[in-house]
């Protein structure tokens, strides 16, 4: 299969869309299909063999963290004509989405838009983007998506959240966890020694630190006794937080092994904003054995289960996120049953069998686009309508299958042009 994806972000920015567009990437490559991306700003121009196309971008108002891709779609259906994909994976579909939604369309390419960020969610933290409003932003949202073959949403939330929006062909597709990089034995007991005391509780948040995530609610865990707080991350807030959380541990930005021995030497994880579609940074944690207590809305719902390996909290009532970590805080038995449970929670959900769920709704995508033209298509000789069907299981074998049979449709279309 060749999988073109247009994706809101990529490297070297790094967050929860560039993690989940390098992961697909890897897994479509190690089976053997072939892949482009087309992403905003500069960085590298190939990624594990497949080219990465970059365009125009910009900075957003109020947010000089995060970048827009501005191409036409004129812009990005050149790419897209001479990749010849067969089928176009819009990651987060925002401004560049838009523009690739257009240009496959053009192109008569089949979609799958992979809703990744609440945008109204994330308006709501920047004073100049809740000028918007949330019904222009899900307004412009749902032009997009109803343009695709097929919506996916990461959670139950979500799902429900799209349908509440009149979003059509909704599937639900989480993400996967690597659970080789995020594993309990990673527990670093010297960089424990360095964040705290003898005896402490180390409770840590993992992420951004960005107004979105309301990293100030642990703020609220400041005076609990036996308790320190561990903050791992960078962004716009992080200024602000080191002034209310004076008397806890920034470790800064962290990848690779740094990021799993962080993860790994935390006992309680804490994720306190209410906008995540998925939350990454929750299932990470939970396969390093981290008990988690994350918000009662969201991605977090699908994967904290209360009582086993964590809890939940509504995260406007600041005193149930205080409960629910002291009683982990004070309770080691608890914590060890839960640590267990967490890993176990997530054993399913490796990235390799999270493609072979996308491959599947790739398959359903373009088994509908297919139907689709069929069904719209003036009557055509055998010839044509041979060119123009796509043999839809086929296409999830690898490039050396698919090879001729592109090139026997071609010769069927040149025939059928003569």
């Amino acid at each position: 299969m060749r999988v073109a994806i247009i994706t809101e972000s990529f490297l070297p920015q790094i967050n929860g869309v560039t993690n989940s567009v390098c992961r697909v990437v890897e897994q479509l490559t190690r089976r053997g299909h072939d892949a482009l991306v087309v992403a905003p700003g500069d960085g590298i121009t190939e990624y594990l063999g497949a080219p990465v196309v970059r365009v125009r971008s910009a900075t957003l108002p109020g947010n000089q963290d995060s970048v827009v891709g501005l191409a036409t779609w004129r812009r990005v259906r050149g790419p897209l004509r001479d990749f010849q994909p067969d089928v176009v994976h819009l990651a987060s579909p925002a401004w560049l989405g838009k523009a690739g939604m257009r240009a496959a369309a053009s192109l008569d390419i089949p979609t799958v838009a992979v809703f990744q960020t609440d945008l109204a969610g994330f308006a709501r933290g920047y004073r100049l983007w809740r000028l918007v409003g949330d019904g222009m932003i899900w307004s412009w949202l749902g032009r997009i998506h109803e343009q695709a073959d097929r919506t996916l949403a990461p959670s139950s939330a979500t799902m429900q959240q799209l349908a509440a929006h009149g979003f059509p062909r909704l599937a639900r597709w989480g993400r996967g966890v690597d659970l080789i990089r995020f594993h309990p034995s990673h527990r670093d007991e010297r960089l424990r020694r360095e964040i705290a005391g003898p005896g402490e509780v180390i409770v840590g948040y993992v992420g951004r630190l960005a107004p979105e995530k309301r990293v100030s609610a642990l703020s609220v865990l400041r005076d609990l006794p036996g308790v320190r707080l561990a903050i791992v991350g960078g962004g716009p807030s992080e200024s602000a937080l080191r002034r209310e959380l004076p008397d806890a541990a920034f470790l800064g930005f962290r990848t690779g092994e740094d990021l799993s021995r962080a993860y790994a030497s935390l006992d309680v994880f804490v994720h306190t904003g209410p906008a995540e579609t998925f939350c990454q940074t929750v299932q990470e944690a939970l396969a390093s054995g981290v008990p988690v207590v994350g918000p009662n809305s969201g991605g977090p719902v699908d994967l904290i289960t209360p009582g086993r390996n964590g809890f939940l909290a509504d995260p406007d009532d600041p005193a149930q996120l205080r409960a629910a970590v002291q009683k982990l805080a004070t309770d080691p038995e608890l914590r060890a049953g839960m640590s267990t449970a967490a890993r176990r929670s997530v054993q399913g959900r490796s990235w390799a069998a999270i493609c072979d769920e996308l491959l599947g709704h790739y398959t359903a995508a373009i088994a509908r686009h297919t139907a689709q033209r069929a069904s719209s298509a003036p009557p055509t000789g055998a010839v044509g309508t041979a060119a123009e069907t796509h043999d839809a299981q086929e296409l999830t074998r690898p490039r050396t299958v698919q090879a001729s049979h592109r090139a026997q449709s071609a010769r069927v279309r040149r025939t059928q042009r003569a």
